[in-house]
């Protein structure tokens, strides 16, 4: 059941950078991108969800191949996450 668990959170936080890496960053909390200028928007998208994407790939990847280690993928992916709010909405919150 846990490994369920991890496949299905991993496609649901997939799915949710592949729509913001889009342009819709509304699955991005308002206080998270309340600074962020319009014509960054895509960029930051971008980057948001290229972070979030690697996340939920880590833990597909956890599912799939057990000897993987999801915790480098949380860590490269909280990276670019950080990256994007530092650059795009000047601090993290």
């Amino acid at each position: 059941m846990k490994d369920i668990l991890l496949l299905v959170l991993g496609v649901f936080i997939t799915g949710i950078g592949l729509v913001n890496m889009m342009g819709n960053i509304s699955t991005i909390h308002s206080y998270n991108r309340k600074n962020v200028k319009e014509e960054d928007v895509p960029a930051y998208g971008k980057t948001v969800g290229l972070g979030t994407v690697i996340i939920g790939l880590s833990l597909i990847l956890a599912f799939i191949w057990e000897g993987f280690k999801a915790e480098i993928g949380l860590i490269l992916g909280l990276g670019f996450i950080l990256y994007g709010q530092i650059k795009y909405n000047k601090g993290i919150f």
